[in-house]
């Protein structure tokens, strides 16, 4: 069985303001061809979310934003960390670990203020962002990508792990 499992929770820590600083742990790699230095897909350094996100740069249009997939620099243990996010008025601070090879950055593209979330706030055009853990869209099509085929065992159980650490920086 061919299987593609993630969570697509969505994080906001500054209601309808967009000013979240990511970082990436990704492998520059010709996988990550695309985010390549100096690129609007580059977030190896703290980089606020919407600095780049409206540039002329093809992968942001067909996405309407980001809403990509980056290949991790270790995936086989919950070491090393792939992510964080901090949000500079309130202080919070999301750290991410996970042993899948993929991450899916998501910024909201698609909220349009009519979907109601927590106190009756209205979730507004890239006030979110999500950071899902997978393997890479279009993997059961490649072979030389990190298998997506779930193989019945009672030996050795199909396991996921993602771990989100939350603090006040």
């Amino acid at each position: 069985m061919v299987h593609q499992k993630s969570n697509h929770r969505q994080e906001n820590y500054a209601p309808n303001k967009p000013f979240h600083y990511i970082i990436l742990f990704f492998d520059n790699s010709k996988a990550n061809k695309r985010a390549g230095k100096k690129s609007p897909m580059d977030f190896r350094k703290q980089t606020k979310i919407g600095a780049r996100i409206n540039e002329n740069y093809e992968q942001l249009k067909f996405g309407l934003g980001y809403d990509h997939n980056w290949v991790l620099n270790k995936h086989q243990e919950l070491e090393p960390m792939i992510a964080t996010v901090y949000e500079p008025t309130s202080g919070r601070f999301m750290e991410v670990w996970t042993n899948q090879p993929g991450i899916q950055f998501y910024c909201g593209n698609f909220l349009d203020g009519k979907v109601k979330g927590k106190n009756g706030v209205m979730y507004q055009y890239r006030t979110g962002l999500c950071l899902e853990a997978q393997h890479f869209p279009d993997s059961q099509n490649k072979p030389d990508w990190p298998s997506t085929v779930l193989k019945a065992s009672k030996t050795e159980p199909y396991r996921q792990t993602t771990i989100y650490k939350f603090s006040v920086k």
